[in-house]
């Protein structure tokens, strides 16, 4: 949880600018161009039409970290609030308990069970701060069933796409291997057989809002870009094939770089194992921005150290932390950041602005935005 604090934390330090937040009475150019510029979807119905919508109460996680890094942002959720209770829970852990909860018909905080297990009957709507609501995966239907739930996904899609793309520049030149090297050693340039990007084959394993954002970097760097997806084989332009679920072996052997962008749910939890390796090309570029449970990491290892792999960049892993005694840190063919690739001050500012325009649909009863399909988990 502290993990996931830092990393929410890091995601939000933004400047916010005056007058980018909505008012009471619409949204404001700030969040109609986000909404426009990242073909961010609202429900098919307003949330007044809901029989259980009657807002009285809302409760927003914001730890002091939170207040000194964004100033003004309490400030204008209050004004979106009006007359509505809004009550700012400053717990540093996003634990909300029974008592704060009492009431409740709508929260802004993470998502997780024992928030959802304090919630009282009255909840309506939960808005959570980060992309991944897994941990809000497989709750009982009890705390499910007739609420919505909204997270702030696409929003972090030019970050993490970014670094991808840095990943795997880094990888395929080999920048790891001298950094570590901390000598003047031509010798190495020996082993840095990946070769250029251009006209290179990646493979996006995910297709949504982040991974749209990979494949359309990758096609500017002059690569075919492949792509699975779970709801049809339509994509971007820049796209030059999308396969289903059932396709990822045989799309992966023509990959000379694969990318994990999936959400984690029991259909992907473990998808990226020893099988999949097998029918990855030789010499491939693994990088996973996605879930690290969805890698068996143990399976990944072999890979490497076969030399299946050419290398591996990972933003996350299995478990994370990542045990210092793991050999991914000893290799010199891997680069690993803690979980950081969404963090900036782009994302921070998106995610703020969708948070606050969010609150303002609810109050005001019209289509929520980036709703969550808790089954599917994504």
């Amino acid at each position: 949880m502290k993990q996931c604090i830092q990393a929410l934390l890091l995601a939000l330090l933004i400047i916010v600018i005056p007058g980018v937040y909505a008012d009471v009475g619409g949204p404001s150019a700030e969040a109609t161009r986000i909404i426009e510029e990242f073909s961010l979807r609202e429900a098919a119905q307003p949330i007044s039409e809901n029989p259980h919508w009657n807002p009285r109460r809302v409760v927003v996680s914001l730890p002091e970290r939170f207040t000194a890094s964004l100033p003004g942002l309490e400030q204008n959720l209050k004004n979106i609030a009006g007359d509505v209770d809004l009550y700012v829970d400053r717990s540093e852990n996003f634990v909300l308990t029974p008592e704060v909860l009492a009431g409740t018909d709508a929260i802004l905080s993470l998502c997780n069970p024992v928030t959802m297990g304090n919630a009282s009957d009255s909840l309506l709507w939960f808005h959570n701060y980060r992309v991944g609501i897994d941990r809000c995966s497989g709750l009982p239907d009890k705390q499910v069933d007739g609420r919505f739930f909204s997270n702030s996904k696409r929003l972090s899609g030019p970050a993490i796409a970014e670094h991808s793309i840095a990943m795997m520049l880094s990888l395929a030149q080999g920048l790891p291997a001298y950094s570590r090297a901390e000598k003047w050693d031509r010798s190495l340039a020996k082993k840095m057989t990946f070769g250029e990007v251009n006209g290179k084959t990646m493979l996006v394993v995910g297709l949504g809002g982040i991974g749209s954002q990979i494949a359309w970097r990758a096609h500017g760097l002059g690569m075919q870009v492949l792509a699975i997806r779970n709801s049809s084989r339509e994509g971007p332009e820049y796209v030059d094939q999308v396969g289903l679920p059932d396709e990822l072996h045989k799309l992966a052997a023509r990959a000379d770089v694969v990318v994990n962008a999936l959400p984690l749910t029991e259909k992907t939890r473990g998808i990226f194992n020893r099988g999949f390796f097998a029918a990855v090309k030789p010499g491939a570029i693994f990088l996973s921005v996605g879930r690290g449970q969805s890698t068996v990491t143990a399976d990944l290892i072999d890979a490497l150290q076969s030399g299946h792999i050419h290398a591996a960049g990972l933003d996350v892993t299995d478990p994370e932390p990542l045990p210092a005694e793991s050999p991914l840190w000893q290799m010199d063919n891997v680069l690993i950041t803690p979980h950081v690739s969404s963090t900036g001050q782009g994302s921070a500012y998106r995610i703020a602005i969708i948070a606050a325009e969010n609150l303002r649909r609810y109050l005001a009863g019209e289509p929520l935005l980036n709703l969550v399909d808790m089954q599917a988990g994504y």
